[in-house]
Formats: C-alpha cells, structure tokens, sequence
C-alpha cells in the first residue's frame, strides 16, 4: 500500500502545480487585456489633443498601466509575451519599457503642472497629486538602480543576487504606488463628472486586478530563488 500512497500523493502535488500554473497563466492573460484595456478606456475618456490636461491622464495610464506591468510581466514564465528570448533579451525589454515608462511618466507630470500654472492652481494640494509625484520620484530611483543590474562591476561589492532581491522589491513598492496614483486620480472631479456607476467600479478594478497579479509574480520569483539557492 506503501507505494500507492506515495503515487497518489505525487499524483495529486502533480495536479495541483498543474492547476496552479493554469491559474498564473489565466491571470498573466487577464492582467494584459486589462493594462491595455484601461489604457484605452482613459485615452477615449481623456481625448488627447482636445486640451493640455487632455495629456495627463493619457500619459500617466499609459506609464504605469500599460508600460510597467508590461515590463514586469516580461520576466513571468507563464505570461511573458517574449517567453522565446533569452534571459538577457528579456532583461533589455525591460528597461527599454521601464525607461519609457519613466519618461511618459514625466511628461505627463510637467504638462498637469504647467496646466496649473496657467489655471493658477495650486500645485501637490490633493493625495492623487502627492501620490502621483511620489511614484514618478521613485519610478525615476529604480530606474537608476537598475543600471547596477546592467552594469554590476559598478557595484563590486554587493552579491548580484542581493541587487537583484532590492530591485525586485524596490520595483514593486513603485508599482502599487503608481497604482495607488490612478485609483486616487479615478476619485478625481475629472473621472467622476464623466464616469460614473458600475463602469467607474470596473475602471476602479483595473488597477487593483494588475497589482495582484504583479504582487504574486514578485513573491513566487523570490521563494523560487530561495529553493534554487543553495
């Protein structure tokens, strides 16, 4: 009996990692219709072109909607769209996206603030503003951490794996806060006045939808490298 019990149970871990995988790979799927979809939904929302601000929130989804989750997504073995190329071809997909991430991110934040000052606004005076600035700033570090990574002789006295662990967690405290923007921003007089009942639900779900399928591929890439250390 003794050797059927350990064939049933390896049967049954063997299904689970199954069913396991399946589910990382539905959600990986779901979180990229979702960034772009929520792109696109802003960008129909905002009519780029009709206005300055018109600008802001197309550039600032398109950042940390679109682009980052992408760039994250990028190293998940289920739901990578560039499964095909190698790890260093992966790791310049990245930072390509992550940089344009960054620099849509800026451009969006110079025209909201020349926007204000021709309205004579004040500036950083709501928690979406003050979230916002602060993801920007920290998306701006990160990328500038990541040259570490690129070029790990500049830093010969940390372990590459360690840099690794920092960047990894570093980007993924960005990520939520680049989140927590839009959800802030999605409380704005600007969305509310335009989308209103279940639609501003779904739209509030985007984000939230992305930043736990981010948060379990950040987790399972660290225990994943616990169990390969030795």
């Amino acid at each position: 009996l003794q050797p059927l019990a350990w064939l049933t149970m390896a049967l049954s871990v063997e299904t689970e990692s199954h069913i396991y995988r399946a589910l990382r790979t539905a959600s990986g799927a779901a979180a990229h219709l979702v960034a772009l979809g929520f792109t696109i939904f802003v960008a129909v929302l905002a009519r780029p072109g009709s206005s300055l601000f018109s600008w802001h929130p197309v550039l600032m989804s398109l950042a940390f909607s679109f682009l980052m989750t992408e760039a994250l997504l990028v190293f998940s073995p289920e739901s990578s769209l560039l499964r095909s190329l190698s790890r260093k071809g992966r790791a310049r997909c990245h930072w390509v996206l992550q940089l344009l991430a960054l620099l849509c991110a800026l451009l969006g934040l110079g025209l909201v603030i020349l926007h204000k000052e021709q309205l004579g606004k004040a500036h950083l005076a709501t928690w979406h503003g003050r979230a916002g600035l602060l993801a920007v700033l920290w998306a701006g570090l990160q990328c500038s951490g990541g040259v570490g990574l690129l070029y790990p002789k500049l830093l010969p006295r940390w372990p590459l794996s360690k840099l690794k662990l920092y960047h990894a967690t570093s980007g993924l405290v960005g990520y939520l806060l680049g989140s927590a923007s839009l959800l802030l921003g999605m409380c704005s007089l600007w969305f509310t006045a335009t989308v209103t009942g279940g639609v501003w639900y779904l739209a509030v779900l985007c984000p939230v939808v992305t930043s736990l399928v981010i948060m379990n591929q950040v987790s399972n890439a660290y225990l994943y490298r616990k169990r390969i250390q030795p």
